[in-house]
Order: structure tokens, then C-alpha cells, then sequence
């Protein structure tokens, strides 16, 4: 298989996921580049929002591939992670690990609750995500680890120093919410009760994988435009005071050449440069003026979107002040102002989406605010109109 079959796979299997889980598109699409650029990458949400399985049916779809998992605690040790001692050696006098099955072998991990990484297992789990060594506990050689990329996740970010370490190695940073379209949840729902059509489902066999993150992708192009626009963005994000490190904008590059591989491209274009709005912050506080810096360079359609973000979250915010108020307050409220505003803005959405589809251009970022004036006309008429969830399903 070529590299261009690879690529075409991995998008086969980015849409076959895309139809698995609701309002992730983004998400997968983006942990699929990340594995491609051999980069690592953080899963950030409450519990119940579907990272774990999303992970899991991600990374399967790589066949012969070594797959190791793990949740961790303050109190797991580093023999769990990297291999348990050989008790039958040990009684021969011998200390030795057995490494098969653990992080030691795997080409592909998933590690949940990865800030909970024991003191004890920090340094080997950084030498793991840096170098991709692991220091036997007997003192020997270090071991090269064939770790392509790991997916972690978190419900937290880091609280201390030695977790903190582990945070800047994660290149990539997804937040995960919980469903926001509500004829997406009653979709949700449904899946509980109903049982699932049997689905295609595409795998790329590790070699092909290997072949895609170790040549096609590194030979991709960067042109002098994309490093003039970079350069331009990170001096935009430093008079906002959004400092990244010159490491993390290097390995940056990779991420791109990976975005442009997976669409089948042969050089980077500024469209590759909205992953990055998952790249350059360090809170989720920061993430709004990030993606800000970075669609004012990429996407018009994108840019426009977020404004009516911020007029959509000011609407669902009078919603939540005008609590308590009385059924005909809220619904004069409703009436002369929400809806129209909210319809004004879905049909302003509508446009932008088409456009940019047309224009070949990403529709990432006006889906999402899609999904939320959706969600905030659903609560309006719920809330401020009493009209009933069927009925707003039926609509939406």
C-alpha cells in the first residue's frame, strides 16, 4: 500500500469514527494528526464524555500494532507501567523484568488519568513520552521503546510541579465536553435502547502507519508562507502574553506537515494551521484567544463564526440572570428578543458553513457554534417559552 492509500484509510476510519460519536469530528481528526506527526496528545474533559472508548476505537483500528493501556494512580509503580520483575529469574539469583505487554513494547498507548502518575513512576513515564527509553530498574542499558504516540486523558489539569512535567510534553491538548446539540443526546439516547447497525470498519496495518510517520509525512512541504505566518502568530499570541516554547512551535511543524498528509496534500496550506489552536495554550482560559489568532489568519468563515459565538453566549447568559423571573417575563424576553436573534444567527451560520464547504475551506469551528445556538434556542424555548423536548427535537 502507498502512503496515499494510508492516508485515504486514516480518513475512512476519521469518518467512520466521526459517525460513532457525536460532536467529536474535530477530535478525532485531530488525534489521528497527531499520531501521523508522532506527537502525543491530552483528552481533557469531565467523566462520562466519552474519552476513553473514543481513544480505544481509535488506536484499534491499527492492525499488529502492540496496544497498551493503563489508569493510573499516586500509588502505581513503575514496574507495573514498564514490566514486572521475573519472579522465577529472581529465585535463579537473576533480577530481570518482563517487558512484553507493557509500555516497554507498545507501538500505541492510551493513558487515563495521566497526571496521576506516581513520584515514583515520573521520570521513566517522561523518558518514555521525551526519548522513548526506559531505564531497567537493574541499572542496565536503556531500552529503545518502539511508542509511535500515546493518547492520555485527564477530568483535571495538573496541580503540581512533577505533573506539570508531563503536561508539557503533551503536545496536543483536546477539550471534551459533554453533548451540546440536543437531537444529538436524544440520538444518544436512542443508542441505548436500540441496537447498533453493524458498521464498516477500516484498519492501516502498523508497518503502513510506521512508513506514513517516519517518510511521507516528514517530505511534505512547508512553504515560506506557512513559516511567514507563523512567525507572524506567534508574535501576535506574545503581545497577548501567550508565551510558548520554541520546542513546542518546532514539533508544531510536524503537526502540520500531518494535517496536509492526511488530506492527501503534498505541501502545507493555511488551512493546516487551525490544528494548532489545540497546540498553543496552556489553560483552557487561553483557548478562545488562541483560536482567534489563528483563524484571523486561516479562515474568515471561522472568525465571523466566533463573533456570533460571543452574542449567542451573551443570550444564553441573560437566560441564567433572568432565572425566577415569572413565565411572561421570560417569554416577552424570548419573543421580542431571543429568538429572533438566535434564528438571525443560525441562518448567518447556515451561510458561513456552505461558503467555507465551498471554498474548500474548514468547517470545524462554525459547526461547533452551530451545535451551541442550537443548544441555547433549545433552553430558550424549553426554559423561557415551556414549549416541550419533543417538540424543540422535532425542530431542531
Amino acid at each position: 500500500m502507498g502512503a496515499q492509500d494510508t492516508a485515504e484509510r486514516l480518513r475512512a476510519i476519521t469518518g467512520e469514527l466521526s459517525g460513532l460519536f457525536y460532536e467529536r469530528d474535530d477530535v478525532i481528526r485531530t488525534l489521528t494528526v497527531a499520531m501521523l506527526a508522532g506527537q502525543h496528545s491530552l483528552l481533557l474533559g469531565p467523566p462520562g464524555t466519552a474519552k476513553s472508548e473514543l481513544a480505544r476505537e481509535l488506536t484499534g483500528r491499527i492492525g499488529s500494532a502492540n496496544y497498551w493501556e493503563i489508569l493510573l494512580s499516586k500509588f502505581t509503580a513503575p514496574t507495573r507501567m514498564f514490566g514486572p520483575i521475573d519472579v522465577g529469574a529472581l529465585s535463579r539469583g537473576e533480577y530481570r523484568q518482563i517487558f512484553d505487554g507493557r509500555a516497554t513494547t507498545a507501538h500505541i498507548a492510551f493513558i487515563d488519568e495521566i497526571f496521576k502518575c506516581s513520584t515514583a513512576a515520573l521520570n521513566e513515564t517522561l523518558g518514555l513520552l521525551n526519548e522513548r527509553l526506559y531505564h531497567p530498574e537493574n541499572g542496565g542499558e536503556p531500552i529503545h521503546c518502539p511508542l509511535i504516540s500515546a493518547i492520555t486523558a485527564s477530568n483535571e489539569l495538573p496541580a503540581g510541579e512533577d505533573s506539570a512535567a508531563i503536561y508539557d510534553r503533551l503536545l496536543v491538548r483536546l477539550e471534551v465536553g459533554y453533548l451540546a446539540d440536543p437531537s444529538n443526546f436524544a440520538g444518544l439516547v436512542r443508542s441505548a435502547v436500540t441496537a447498533p447497525a453493524v458498521l464498516t470498519r477500516t484498519t492501516v496495518e502498523l508497518a503502513e502507519l510506521q512508513h506514513a510517520v517516519t517518510e511521507a509525512v516528514p517530505a511534505v512541504g512547508v512553504p515560506d508562507a506557512i513559516v511567514d505566518a507563523l512567525c507572524t502568530l506567534r508574535a501576535a499570541l506574545r503581545r497577548k502574553e501567550l508565551i510558548s516554547s520554541d520546542r513546542r512551535w518546532r514539533q508544531s511543524v510536524r503537526l502540520l506537515q500531518a494535517s496536509a498528509f492526511l488530506d492527501g496534500r503534498d505541501k502545507v496550506g493555511r488551512n493546516d494551521l487551525s490544528v494548532l489552536t489545540h497546540v498553543l495554550w496552556d489553560s483552557p482560559a487561553e483557548r478562545p484567544a488562541v483560536e482567534r489568532e489563528v483563524l484571523h489568519l486561516v479562515n474568515p468563515d471561522a472568525k465571523e463564526a466566533l463573533d456570533l459565538a460571543d452574542a449567542i453566549e451573551e443570550l444564553e447568559a441573560q437566560l441564567d440572570a433572568k432565572a425566577g423571573q415569572s413565565r411572561e417575563a421570560l417569554g416577552d424576553w424570548a419573543i421580542r428578543e431571543a429568538i429572533t436573534k438566535l434564528n438571525t444567527a443560525g441562518r448567518k451560520l447556515e451561510r458561513l458553513r456552505k461558503e467555507a464547504g465551498t471554498a474548500g475551506r474548514s468547517t470545524a469551528t462554525v459547526e461547533r457554534v452551530i451545535l451551541l445556538q442550537r443548544a441555547v434556542h433549545a433552553r430558550v424555548l424549553t426554559e423561557a417559552l415551556g414549549v416541550d423536548a419533543s417538540i424543540v427535537q422535532a425542530r431542531l
